[in-house]
């Protein structure tokens, strides 16, 4: 599970090709993202919301805060958006959803901690 959060948390961080690869590596082609600013569908509304993340955030990363809770098919976990190495200036907490073959099908988000 701590592989699922990994690539998960470097789609978010990735930009052009090696986003797209890590997309359609990791994620089903009908994945959802819903958290309090955004409900998408699909690879194309993915890509398209990483970027306005990565434009409003420019040179911050996402990382894991803590450890990942899993069972069956589902696990949640906290991170951060800061700069690297420093202290995350947006935190979350996710749940995801991996269809069988371990993709991610559905993500439930939720901010904790938003700049002012």
């Amino acid at each position: 599970m701590n592989d699922i959060v990994s690539s998960y948390l470097a789609t978010w961080n990735a930009t052009g090709d090696r986003r797209k690869k890590l997309i359609t590596e990791h994620w089903a082609e009908t994945a959802t993202y819903t958290d309090p600013l955004a409900e998408i569908s699909g690879h194309a509304e993915l890509e398209v919301l990483i970027d306005g993340v990565q434009q409003q955030f420019p040179g911050f990363v996402f990382s894991a805060v803590g450890e990942v809770d899993a069972q069956h098919r589902q696990l949640r976990f906290n991170w951060g958006l800061g700069p690297d190495g420093g202290e995350p200036l947006v935190v979350g907490f996710d749940v995801l959803v991996t269809d069988e073959d371990g993709r991610i099908s559905d993500v439930r988000g939720f901010l904790d901690k938003l700049p002012a």
